[in-house]
C-alpha cells in the first residue's frame, strides 16, 4: 500500500517538473534569441573553457585537469541534489512514517544516504588534488 503512495507523489513530482518544464520551453521557443543573450550564452561556454585549461595548467596534464575540473563540478552540483534527497527523507520519515515504521526506516536511510553522498563529493576533489600533489612525486 505504501508503495502505491510513492509511486502515486513520484508520479505527481514528475508531471508537475514536466509541465514546468514544456511550458517554459515553450515561452523560450517564442522568444527569439537578441544578441544579448547569445553574447551571455558565448561568455558562459568561454569562461568554462578558460577554467578548464586553468586547471589543466594548474596539474600540469590534460588528464589530471579535466578530472580536477569534472570533481570540481560535481563539487558543486552535489550540494542542492543531496539537500533535495535529504528533504525526501525527511518527509518519509516525519511526514509519512508516523503511520507506518517501515517507512520511517526508508526515510532515516535516505537521509543517511545522502549526507554520505554529500560528504564523499565534497572531500573527493581534495582527496584528488592531494594525491595528485604528494601521489605522483
Amino acid at each position: 500500500m505504501n508503495m502505491k503512495k510513492a509511486l502515486i507523489i513520484v508520479s505527481i513530482f514528475v508531471i508537475v517538473i514536466g509541465v514546468f518544464l514544456v511550458a517554459s520551453n515553450v515561452y523560450a521557443a517564442d522568444q527569439a534569441i537578441d544578441e544579448e543573450t547569445e553574447s551571455k550564452i558565448i561568455e558562459i561556454k568561454d569562461n568554462a573553457a578558460k577554467s578548464l585549461e586553468d586547471y589543466q595548467e594548474k596539474y600540469g596534464s590534460n588528464v589530471y585537469g579535466t578530472v580536477a575540473y569534472i570533481l570540481n563540478l560535481v563539487r558543486i552540483y552535489s550540494i542542492p541534489l543531496c539537500f533535495l534527497g535529504i528533504a525526501i527523507g525527511a518527509i518519509y520519515q516525519y511526514i509519512i512514517g508516523i503511520r507506518k515504521l517501515d517507512t520511517l526506516e526508508k526515510g532515516m536511510a535516505l537521509i543517511v544516504t545522502f549526507v554520505t553522498i554529500l560528504i564523499i563529493c565534497q572531500i573527493l576533489p581534495l582527496a584528488f588534488a592531494v594525491f595528485v600533489k604528494f601521489g605522483r612525486g
